[in-house]
Formats: structure tokens, C-alpha cells, sequence
């Protein structure tokens, strides 16, 4: 028995779980996020759009557009913490979805 081939967004969408990628390294960021040592503009900024991201009509668009958008500061957030399993979600999220 031969292995379905991996999901390729260059040919199609078809297969790739975005909400569940978005949703795992949002899972990590949450940690971060809810921490009072971690609070400045930016993150405070994100967690507002991300807010209102959620409430519009195509939430699942504008959030991965917000995360997008973030994504070297997500990058540089989990490797100040060495947090290989959010770096390993987040490359994942890129590489499917972005």
C-alpha cells in the first residue's frame, strides 16, 4: 500500500487542515500572550485585531492574514523561549498554508 502523497498548497488547499494549523500555534502563543511578562504594544495590538479577526463574517481569512502578517515576531517570541514545538507548528502553518 502506497502512501497518499503530503498536502501541496502550490496545487491545492485540498487536505490541508488550516484551522487546525492555526489553531496549534495559536495554542502556543495563548501561553505567552496570557502572560503579564510578555505584555507590550505589539502583542496587545495583535490580541485586538485578533479579536475582531474572529468576530468578522470570514474569520478564518483574516486570521491567518493577522498571523501571517506576524509571523517573525512569533519566530522571534518562541526562539527567545526555545520553544522547539511552537517553532515546529509555526513552520508547519507556513509552509501549508502561507
Amino acid at each position: 500500500m502506497t502512501a497518499a502523497p503530503a498536502p501541496d498548497r502550490y496545487i491545492s488547499f485540498a487536505d490541508i487542515d488550516v484551522e487546525g494549523n492555526m489553531a496549534a500555534v495559536m495554542r502556543h502563543l495563548d501561553r505567552y500572550l496570557g502572560d503579564p511578562a510578555h505584555a507590550n504594544a505589539l502583542w496587545e495590538r495583535f490580541r485586538r485585531r485578533l479579536a475582531k479577526a474572529e468576530a468578522d463574517a470570514v474569520p478564518v481569512a483574516d486570521k491567518l492574514l493577522l498571523l501571517h502578517a506576524h509571523v517573525y515576531y512569533m519566530v522571534e517570541l518562541f526562539e527567545d523561549h526555545d520553544d522547539t514545538a511552537a517553532l515546529a507548528a509555526l513552520a508547519k502553518l507556513e509552509e501549508e498554508c502561507f
